[in-house]
């Protein structure tokens, strides 16, 4: 009799024992499973930027013109020259500088925000070969350094006008977004790639926030990214 009640207590616990150590056993095979977090992706892709340091995001040749005068013994004799100098500049965006603040999740809306550090805009890279140079009053520039004085000024003259038509608003909106593109799609892939269908809307530190104007979506599903290029565009065609 006691072997049997024994049994009819031991019974049951044993069972519910197996049950509780099938559901923690359930629980934690579903923990290796579990859908991944769009916060996780989004910090490794994070940090995988932030080791490129820095990203080239667009770049452009730029031609200044520049003409300077010398003049001596009260204007009676002068001389002048003009130089055409090329220049190719960069335009970066440092992606050290990148934090966890400047990474957003929306779950409401399902959208990641990303904000950049501002366009860096490279020094002109001048293209010594392609310079051309145009000069007047022979005599002054042979009897004097004023050559060597209007060299000099031309290169300070050019490297100031080349800087200011990289900074133009036309290029500086051009480089702006293409790393906003360049971006977008170094955390939406990564998303897209593990199943979850996310915006990612980039702004710069500088740009006003609210408002989709600043908030650009420029994720694309993986199909498309894999996909023949020239499919894409005879899709668009149509």
């Amino acid at each position: 009799m006691r072997r049997s009640r024994l049994a009819l207590i031991l019974i049951p616990l044993s069972i519910i024992i197996l049950v509780v150590a099938g559901i923690l056993a359930m629980r934690w095979v579903d923990s290796w499973f579990e859908e991944p977090q769009p916060q996780t992706i989004a910090q490794a892709s994070l940090q995988s930027m932030r080791e490129q340091s820095r990203l080239n995001v667009f770049a452009a040749r730029y031609v200044a013109v520049v003409t300077s005068t010398q003049e001596r013994l009260g204007g009676i004799v002068s001389a002048q020259k003009t130089t055409i100098m090329p220049g190719d500049v960069r335009y970066e965006v440092n992606l050290a500088d990148l934090g966890q603040d400047d990474i957003r999740w929306d779950e409401g809306t399902s959208t990641l925000h990303v904000t950049l550090p501002p366009i860096e805009v490279s020094q002109p890279q001048i293209d010594i070969n392609a310079i051309q140079e145009y000069s007047g009053g022979g005599i002054l520039m042979r009897l004097t350094d004023a050559e060597r004085a209007l060299d000099q000024a031309n290169r300070e003259q050019a490297q100031r006008s080349l800087m200011e038509q990289a900074r133009q608003p036309m290029p500086m909106r051009l480089a702006r977004e293409s790393a906003k593109r360049a971006v977008a799609r170094s955390f939406a892939l990564p998303l897209r790639a593990a199943g979850i269908e996310a915006n990612v809307a980039v702004r710069f530190a500088d740009e006003p926030q609210g408002g989709e104007r600043e908030y650009m979506d420029y994720s694309r599903r993986i199909e498309d990214v894999l996909a023949d290029p020239k499919d894409s565009q005879r899709q668009q065609q149509k």
